[in-house]
């Protein structure tokens, strides 16, 4: 089986993102999964120019000759997508939207079905509420629950107060995170073996760590933190 999963925090492996994703990962690969990862700001992918050239000109083939021309036919050949980014305005970050646009050759008419593709979203923000993730939510079911059986959307990953995880982390509270983490690896080695990904996992990565007040209070005062340092 093989997965391919591209982060699209401009942090890469030090953002908040790869907190969940890398342990998800390490679990597909502990159930036998090969596993590839890419960041979208090591890649050079430009906006999709939106001149259909790749469905009616030369079906199946983007104009432009980009980093697209090798990641493509791993997106195309992978049984498994992971797509992993923090909320930025209530979407993707922009580099990964432009990557995900540019798959428009990958699904001209006649190379939809060639593959049962399972499909996962991995994010994280710094809100303590779960509907930040909601927009992304909804677009992932729309691109990947495809009525022809193609691609399906499997699950997300979700972790909230993503900041307040790295700063326990960092203070050596890991009993709290701790179980975050091993549910993100046990659900990436459930990925790998049953094809699924429970709901109990997924509310274990996304449990609440703190109360609401107190986590938005904290927030505040790392907030004034962060001002008072810039400013010397």
């Amino acid at each position: 089986m093989k997965a391919i999963a591209i982060n699209g925090s401009p942090h890469m492996e030090e953002g908040n993102t790869a907190m969940i994703l890398n342990p998800f990962l390490e679990g597909m690969k502990e159930a036998g999964c090969d596993v590839e990862v890419f960041y979208t700001m090591k890649l050079k992918i430009g906006p999709c120019n939106g001149d259909m050239s790749c469905w009616f000109k030369n079906p199946g083939i983007c104009g432009q000759k980009d980093d697209m021309q090798m990641l493509a036919p791993k997106l195309k050949e992978a049984d498994i997508i992971i797509w992993a980014s923090p909320v930025y305005y209530s979407g993707v970050t922009g580099p990964l939207k432009n990557l995900m646009d540019r798959q428009l050759p990958i699904h001209v008419l006649g190379s939809i079905g060639e593959k049962k593709q399972k499909v996962v979203l991995v994010s994280t923000c710094g809100d303590w509420d779960m509907s930040m993730f909601d927009p992304l939510l909804m677009q992932m079911k729309a691109i990947y629950d495809r009525p022809d059986g193609s691609s399906s959307f499997v699950g997300a990953l979700l972790r909230p107060m993503a900041d307040g995880v790295k700063e326990m982390v960092k203070a050596g509270e890991t009993g709290l995170v701790d179980g975050v983490f091993r549910a993100a690896r046990d659900a990436g080695r459930q990925l790998a073996k049953d094809g699924i990904i429970s709901e109990e996992l997924l509310k274990q990565v996304s449990k609440v760590l703190m109360p609401r007040d107190a986590y938005y209070k904290a927030a505040q005062m790392m907030m004034a933190e962060m001002q008072k340092t810039a400013k010397n």
